[in-house]
């Protein structure tokens, strides 16, 4: 799943909280055998997920938190939780950033980003034009990132975690974009 030498970018950042668990979750379920599951994942099917993709592209990240205290007349203020965007070289993560580490002029500031279409593409963007061709991105709250994260089989057999993102997807709960959401119909 990872490659040989693997790059953390941008460590410091304020966004690397929830991804260093993320990060730490992968990094351990790398080192178990075949057999060992965590919450519905295992080891050989995210590698057979990595190896299907472009052999140079990033798979990207964004999930935000809604404010429930807002009024109701206003849309609430929504904040990035988690903004991760890995890039993988032939099948293997080779590296692991924050959003805070693309640097463009029409990018908005961390704490303005907004889950909408508008910042989503120029995310996209930028991901393309600094590290590489996004695959998949995927643009949740944190109930719906927990709920497709944490899911697993009451029976333990396998657990198909794209059909799930897909169905999410198709009640409106998450947005998938890239290049590879082009060609999967949800």
């Amino acid at each position: 799943m990872f490659a040989e030498e693997f790059l953390v970018c941008d460590a410091d950042s304020a966004l690397w909280q929830d991804a260093r668990s993320l990060l730490n979750i992968a990094l351990n379920l790398e080192q178990q055998d075949e057999q060992y599951r965590w919450h519905g994942w295992q080891k050989q099917h995210i590698a057979a997920f990595l190896q299907g993709l472009p052999p140079h592209c990033t798979l990207l990240v964004g999930v935000w938190e809604t404010d429930a205290s807002a009024h109701e007349e206003e849309l609430g203020q929504e904040r990035l939780l988690l903004g991760i965007i890995c890039e993988v070289v032939k099948g293997e993560i080779c590296s692991v950033r924050t959003f805070e580490a693309l640097s463009d002029p029409n990018l908005p500031a961390i704490e303005a980003l907004e889950p909408g279409f508008e910042h989503a593409r120029e995310l996209l963007r930028v991901t393309k034009m600094q590290v590489a061709p996004v695959a998949w991105a995927i643009f949740t709250d944190q109930t719906t990132w927990q709920e497709w994260l944490l899911a697993e089989s009451a029976d333990e057999q396998i657990f198909d975690k794209g059909e799930l993102l897909a169905s999410l997807a198709r009640q409106g709960r998450c947005v998938l974009m890239g290049s590879r959401a082009m060609h999967h119909h949800v």
